[in-house]
């Protein structure tokens, strides 16, 4: 990489300098944007993006939560990813498509529901939470901030003012000297990471919050209790709480730029081994393996960008 990549903008490839949106953009002011966060892997055969379609297909159903007017389509945008990282002459890649409301006046209501940009940007993007962190486990906490209650914000709409609270989470677990933060439900139950969802192992089987816990259900998280059905590892999606957590014999989180991450202290406590575990291990394998060729893509997970 010799230059900065090119930005996919409002239909067109553009130099970054180019891409600019007005001081008075709804986003900036109130939060009105969707996005999402898609890797594209260094494969074997090439360069391949990750679950590409789906991921557009869930920025489709953000937008018209938001009623943000689609001004491409699914199809559109997934062909403008693709153009955007064969240009970027990344191998691999973080790619983040996201739509959000223009300079359509001042006011929570849009003054015209019209106006929004939309970009593709790309960017070479390691491991999110540390390289150590995939391989050793992190050190997470549970923070004094609870996650979105119940009808107040979808969460399972990836909107840029959700992570308002994945902000606070987050900063606080990095001031306590913790990797990453944890947040809980309203009722006190577990709900998921600053920006992660969240498993336990417990006598070898995977349990997890389900989606009425306020998460954003990830295409990583739905990728690994796929990967782990394959492996014959049970998923139970129950209500998890806290001393729960303590009393795991593995933790791990998901998610696009989380990818596999094992957790092997929450709060004070040591989690089962105090690093990664063999379940954690043998579902990164299965997923990493994906990108290396050894574990077979049955499902159309990996997209080629020619």
């Amino acid at each position: 990489m010799n230059r900065t990549p090119r930005i996919w903008f409002n239909g067109k490839l553009r130099e970054s300098a180019e891409c600019t949106v007005h001081i008075a953009s709804h986003a900036l002011h109130y939060g009105s944007s969707v996005f999402e966060g898609i890797r594209a892997y260094d494969t074997p055969a090439g360069t391949m993006i990750m679950r590409g379609t789906d991921h557009m297909k869930r920025l489709e159903y953000s937008a018209r939560v938001y009623r943000m007017p689609m001004d491409y389509s699914v199809d559109e945008l997934h062909d403008a990813m693709r153009e955007t990282v064969r240009d970027s002459e990344l191998a691999s890649a973080y790619i983040r498509p996201i739509i959000s409301r223009g300079n359509c006046g001042l006011g929570v209501i849009p003054k015209d529901m019209s106006v929004v940009d939309t970009a593709i940007m790309v960017a070479p993007w390691g491991a999110y939470l540390g390289e150590d962190g995939v391989k050793n486990g992190i050190k997470a906490c549970i923070t004094s901030w609870s996650r979105l209650a119940p009808n107040t914000m979808p969460p399972g709409v990836k909107a840029g003012g959700n992570y308002l609270s994945s902000q606070l989470i987050g900063l606080e677990a990095r001031d306590r000297g913790f990797t990453e933060g944890i947040g809980l439900g309203v009722d006190g139950l577990l709900s998921e990471g600053a920006g992660e969802n969240i498993f336990l192992v417990k006598k070898g089987c995977l349990i997890t919050p389900p989606a009425s816990a306020m998460i954003l259900s990830g295409i990583t998280r739905d990728a690994v209790i796929t990967l782990a059905a394959e492996t014959g590892i049970e998923t139970i999606e129950q209500t998890i709480s806290r001393e729960q957590m303590y009393a795991a014999d593995e933790i791990f989180m998901t998610g696009t730029a989380a990818e596999v991450t094992p957790v092997r202290q929450v709060d004070h406590m040591v989690i089962g081994n105090g690093g990664c575990g063999p379940v954690t291990r043998q579902l990164q394998e299965a997923y990493f393996g994906l990108f290396n060729g050894q574990t077979e893509d049955r499902w159309g997970w990996l997209e080629p960008i020619d």
